[in-house]
């Protein structure tokens, strides 16, 4: 007996069991939160146009934290100084009318997708240019309200935002594009905002851009006052720094390549002038051209950048070429006038020497046989100016003789002088160019970080 009574107890809890189970298993939560939600947002239970009450149910404001990630920056245009950026926004706060029961921590949230349901801050981009939600397939926003009130509100949207830039050192340079965010109509006294703690902006790890590099990223409160009272206001600074590997392949080198080319001509034989004129004029066209194409690329802003000053430079090298050649053809040709004129000089004293050599000496042969002929004295006397004057030849030739110039003695090895200038130039023009070089790029690659 006592071993039947023992299997009927067993058996009778195993049946309790059991039907313990069966009826969990009928429960559908999905029923129990729709009970909850018509519990907490039903009609006269809850007015999405009153704000939450601030903390511990006090009068003070409803603090909202915020926080972003950035999907991608897809450009950074400087000739309409902005930039475009796809960002998940997420905000959350706490509204305790929307509490509910967990049922023993089986609820852990509920979602909504319509977000005039509950109350939602009045945030605004105030940099924004252009902006649009996402709707394929559905609308990319939700809400989750928790047990505790808690609610938390995210959506994916696209802006083009505003972004003021300076280029003095383009394309050198780094610039700071911000995303401001406030309050439109609550003032600080009804909303505050705050960055989420801990991490309150997240980067996509694979972001690319074309031409930049996210170096960094700050957060920072800008708070606003206005005649209407005082607004909250959160930003982020990104800061991007200008991929220069672009514009060394594109503008530094050709530029300077072109200059080099440029100085062929002082190369060219000075007699060669189409060559030297189209070699100098090709080049001249080519620099301008590549300036105005740069040019055209940037928005017209008053002051000078790095890359007008780098063009600018190469520009005039490139003209003071082709005016060597104009100063080297002038030289030639009067040059050539005064040579024709040396010779020209000679070829008279020539025959003015030949014409008095015979005139000496039909004058000798005329001289009658019984002339006599005065004898210089074989002994000058201390007064003679003769004898001073021979002196004072032997004190110039005693003289030290005076050290030679490498300079003068090198050039004098042309012997014309275009053709001295063209040799002048090709070490002038190289030497300038280097120099320029040298204190360009010492001056904007290690320069300050204030500075910029």
């Amino acid at each position: 007996m006592g071993t039947g009574h023992f299997f009927w107890v067993i058996f009778y809890f195993a049946s309790l069991c059991s039907a313990s189970l069966a009826n969990n298993a009928k429960i559908n939560f999905r029923e129990k939160e729709k009970k909850v939600l018509d519990q907490i947002l039903g009609a006269g239970k809850y007015d999405a146009r009153i704000r939450p009450s601030g903390l511990n149910g006090t009068d003070g404001p409803a603090y909202v934290s915020v926080n972003i990630f950035v999907r991608s920056i897809s450009k950074i245009d400087d000739v309409t100084m902005e930039y475009s950026v796809q960002l998940t926004f997420r905000e959350q706060w706490t509204d305790e009318r929307l509490k509910f029961d967990d049922i023993q921590g089986r609820l852990k949230y509920l979602t909504l997708t319509e977000a005039n349901r509950v109350w939602m801050p009045d945030l605004f981009f105030s940099n924004e240019k252009e902006g649009h939600f996402h709707n394929i397939i559905m609308p990319n926003v939700y809400i989750r309200i928790f047990p505790n009130g808690s609610v938390l509100y995210s959506i994916r949207i696209s802006l083009t935002l505003a972004c003021p830039m300076n280029l003095k050192l383009y394309p050198l340079d780094r610039q700071i594009c911000s995303l401001r965010m406030a309050s439109y109509g609550w003032t600080t006294n009804d909303l505050v905002f705050l960055w989420k703690e801990g991490d309150p902006v997240q980067v996509v790890k694979n972001l690319h851009l074309p031409r930049f590099t996210l170096e960094k990223f700050l957060t920072d409160y800008c708070n606003s006052k206005t005649n209407t009272g005082e607004y909250s206001c959160l930003k982020v600074d990104l800061l991007f720094k200008r991929e220069f590997s672009y514009y060394l392949i594109q503008i530094y080198i050709p530029c300077c390549m072109l200059v080099i080319v440029s100085w062929v001509s002082f190369w060219l034989d000075q007699g060669a002038v189409p060559a030297r004129v189209s070699l100098g004029v090709t080049t001249l066209l080519t620099m301008a051209t590549q300036t105005s194409g740069i040019n055209a690329s940037l928005p017209p802003v008053s002051y000078t950048k790095a890359i007008d000053v780098w063009t600018g430079v190469c520009l005039t090298f490139v003209f003071g070429a082709l005016l060597e050649f104009a100063l080297v053809n002038y030289a030639s040709r009067s040059g050539s006038n005064k040579a024709n004129m040396h010779k020209e000089n000679m070829k008279k004293k020539r025959r003015d020497l030949e014409q008095a050599s015979i005139d000496a000496a039909s004058d000798l042969l005329d001289t009658d046989s019984n002339a006599t002929f005065a004898m210089k004295p074989l002994v000058r006397h201390p007064g003679d100016p003769l004898a001073l004057e021979k002196l004072r030849q032997c004190e110039v030739h005693m003289q030290a003789p005076k050290r030679p110039n490498c300079c003068k003695t090198w050039l004098s090895k042309f012997p014309t002088r275009s053709k001295r200038i063209d040799v002048i130039s090709r070490i002038t023009f190289p030497l300038v160019f280097a120099l320029f070089n040298l204190v360009y790029w010492s001056t904007y690659l290690f320069r300050d970080e204030e500075d910029e």
